[in-house]
């Protein structure tokens, strides 16, 4: 029903992932396949909605309606079999903002925040901008795949007021499995750490994998978790800055609530909110149809890569797959260089996840399959496979 394999013309739409390409990488000449947003065109019926609503000559002061509420209540339901309220949400005008709202909410000044890198680096500066510290419990990377030091949790989390998790994970692209979930969640109950758990991947998960929300988890973890999700990722929708945050405890709530009327950005984006409703309320079939054809990109690279020292940590979620590229044993900015200006790849280059991010980079297959297949030829071109 719908066509991933058209090509969109981005160029001049003033939009990072294109026309900053200069700026970011010194040449204009490169394949951007780093910005977490898809090459896919926005589906239709969000489209539709947000022209409908355009029509009407008057752009004033909204609000978010019971319509837009229940929309998302009806697809976490749906989709991950999470029972919410529609009292539990709060407006966020995206995940990045409500990681930095956290911070304000819940922690004072040299409080330790708790991460699990290498993961998206904004969680690193929504501890540090604030004067907060961060403590670091390094996933374990062993054979291809990545897992949790919960022994490390342990000790770490008796120093943490706050702990950032990345669910599903930004950029190893973990499902975490319930058992690891309910001993991360019972961890932090038990040391009166708040979790704050970063979901926006939550819709984008590959055959054979489940996501299951934290705080669905019990109401002990459900009391202590602020949880982040959005429309953005799933119907590639980041320029409208929505995103909603589920706090069943009222305390907490009231405590991110006061910090975004602090700052007065309780009314939101217009479009923004009749997109997020449309999606959530006719999305199913195209986020089904979605997954499948990336899970044929991944198989696509996988496949085109599998003569190179390149390996593929193999995603279980998202459309970002991280590469390991230290069979090669050359440095990372050697390698930035030869993906760079003899590849012509625009990637996000692996130190940027923080520690154990040293030796890879993360590639963005939400594109076109012709897109996947002109990136390995230039790989292939690159590293001689």
């Amino acid at each position: 029903m719908y066509d991933f394999d058209k090509i969109v013309d981005r160029d001049s739409t003033a939009n990072i992932k294109y026309d900053l390409r200069e700026k970011f990488f010194e040449k204009k000449d490169v394949l951007p396949m780093w910005v977490a947003d898809m090459d896919f065109e926005t589906p239709i019926f969000i489209r539709k909605a947000i022209k409908e609503r355009a029509e009407h000559p008057i752009y004033g002061y909204t609000y978010r309606d019971e319509n837009y509420s229940n929309s998302i209540v009806n697809w976490v339901k749906n989709r991950q079999g999470w029972d919410i309220e529609k009292d539990w949400i709060v407006y966020s005008p995206g995940i990045v903002p409500a990681l930095n709202f956290s911070t304000m909410a819940y922690t004072n000044p040299n409080d330790s925040i708790l991460v699990q890198p290498p993961v998206y680096f904004p969680f690193f500066t929504a501890a540090t901008d604030h004067g907060r510290k961060l403590l670091s419990n390094q996933l374990k990377y062993d054979d291809g795949r990545y897992t949790i030091d919960f022994e490390d949790f342990e000790q770490k989390a008796k120093k943490a007021t706050m702990f950032f998790l990345s669910s599903p994970h930004n950029p190893v692209g973990r499902v975490w499995k319930k058992e690891e979930l309910v001993r991360l969640g019972e961890i932090c109950v038990d040391n009166n750490v708040i979790i704050i758990s970063d979901e926006i991947h939550n819709d984008l998960i590959l055959p054979g994998y489940k996501h299951i929300p934290i705080a669905s988890l019990s109401k002990e973890i459900a009391d202590i978790t602020v949880t982040c999700i959005a429309p953005s990722k799933t119907f590639n929708l980041a320029g409208l800055a929505t995103s909603s945050v589920i706090i069943s405890n009222e305390e907490l709530r009231n405590k991110f609530e006061k910090v975004i009327n602090t700052l007065h950005l309780s009314l939101g984006n217009l479009f923004g909110a009749v997109a997020s409703e449309a999606g959530y309320t006719y999305g199913h079939n195209w986020v089904d149809e979605l997954m499948k054809y990336l899970a044929g990109n991944i198989d696509l690279l996988r496949n085109g890569l599998a003569e190179s020292k390149i390996k593929i940590i193999e995603p279980e979620a998202t459309y970002l797959v991280w590469l390991d590229f230290k069979d090669y044993n050359i440095d990372d900015e050697e390698i930035k260089n030869i993906l760079i200006n003899k590849a012509g790849l625009g990637l996000s280059h692996g130190p940027m996840f923080g520690d154990g991010g040293e030796g890879f980079q993360r590639i963005n297959l939400a594109a076109p399959r012709s897109t996947i297949t002109t990136a390995i030829d230039k790989l292939s071109s690159a590293f001689n496979f």
